[in-house]
């Protein structure tokens, strides 16, 4: 197979099918109680989720335009911020000992709220940063197509494989949580061996506002939590949730319904960033809020036994 052909077979094969199968791990842990949750314990998760489908497009928006960017990485930027949460931000709520329930609903309903608002905003952006007259241009419908396809789809068999084989659910989770971040590596190696040529000065021209907009994110998703007196596990969900964005789905638009490299250099420059940060971010906050351990602060309301990378553990919420 010749390096064209290579190209495009990971990037028209390849890819989806990985994507499709990490989107299925991540209806692996869900059941139908998670999104009745938005409705019975609305306050924490419309928090999280007006953060992540309103303000990160927001604050994405603004340093793209603030920022000294080439036109296509202005671009990758908005593909980071309409892509939120993700099966990583779910794993790191995990290890930081926060509230696992609240990360697996906002992902949820994110990712079947970002079908339909996806095209809409990305096309807006494209002419925007692009300019009048640009070759890129995403049909609405068929966008939204190939989106549920890799997003709605594999989550509803995820969650009857869940329904019907709860164990073997359970066990698969393991294996997919970790096929996600090997994935992800494998991607940001693919890219970087494709373009070796323009890695440097993608550094150079994406990084920082890869770091900003990490760091700022973030930070809104921390400072939102506590204003409105949110819980510590809560809050570090909300953090967590906000700060750490879809990279895959984000390299899958940028590779595929885009057809082009420069856009998918942002989203693998923020995961970088985003796996060091994020390592930092949870030892902070397990160290401020001493999660984990046995406290009297919340009160027990609602009890959530889920399922992330492959062990099984009660949650208790105050939603």
């Amino acid at each position: 197979m010749e390096g064209t052909e290579l190209v495009t077979f990971v990037n028209t094969q390849v890819v989806p099918i990985c994507i499709f199968l990490i989107m299925m791990g991540m209806g692996l842990s869900l059941v139908p109680d998670d999104f009745k949750r938005v409705v019975k314990y609305p306050k924490a998760v419309s928090i999280g989720l007006i953060n992540q489908l309103l303000f990160l497009p927001i604050v994405g928006f603004t340093l793209a335009n603030i920022m000294p960017l080439e036109p296509e990485y202005a671009v990758g930027v908005m593909l980071l911020v309409l892509c939120p949460g993700g099966t990583t931000s779910n794993m790191f709520t995990h290890i930081a000992k926060g509230d696992v329930a609240l990360s697996v609903t906002m992902t949820a309903v994110a990712s079947l709220i970002t079908v339909f608002s996806i095209p809409v905003v990305l096309n807006l952006s494209l002419q925007h940063f692009m300019g009048a007259g640009h070759e890129f241009q995403l049909p609405m419908m068929a966008t939204m197509v190939s989106l549920m396809k890799l997003t709605i789809v594999p989550i509803t068999i995820g969650m009857l494989i869940n329904k019907l084989a709860p164990k073997f659910a359970n066990k698969s989770q393991a294996y997919v949580s970790r096929f996600g971040i090997f994935f992800l590596s494998l991607l940001i190696i693919f890219l970087i061996y494709i373009q070796q040529e323009m890695v440097l000065q993608a550094f150079i021209a994406a990084g920082p506002i890869s770091f900003i907009l990490n760091i700022s994110t973030m930070a809104l998703g921390y400072y939102s939590s506590k204003w409105f007196k949110l819980n510590p596990a809560q809050t570090s969900s909300i953090t967590i949730e906000v700060g750490l964005q879809n990279s895959t789905l984000s390299m899958f638009m940028a590779l595929t319904l885009l057809a082009n490299y420069k856009m998918s250099f942002t989203p693998a420059i923020y995961t970088l960033i985003m796996l060091f940060t994020a390592g930092i971010l949870v030892r902070f906050l397990r160290s401020k809020y001493h999660l984990g351990e046995d406290t009297t602060e919340t009160e027990e309301i609602d009890t959530v036994r889920i399922n992330v990378a492959g062990q099984e553990i009660n949650s208790t919420n105050k939603l």
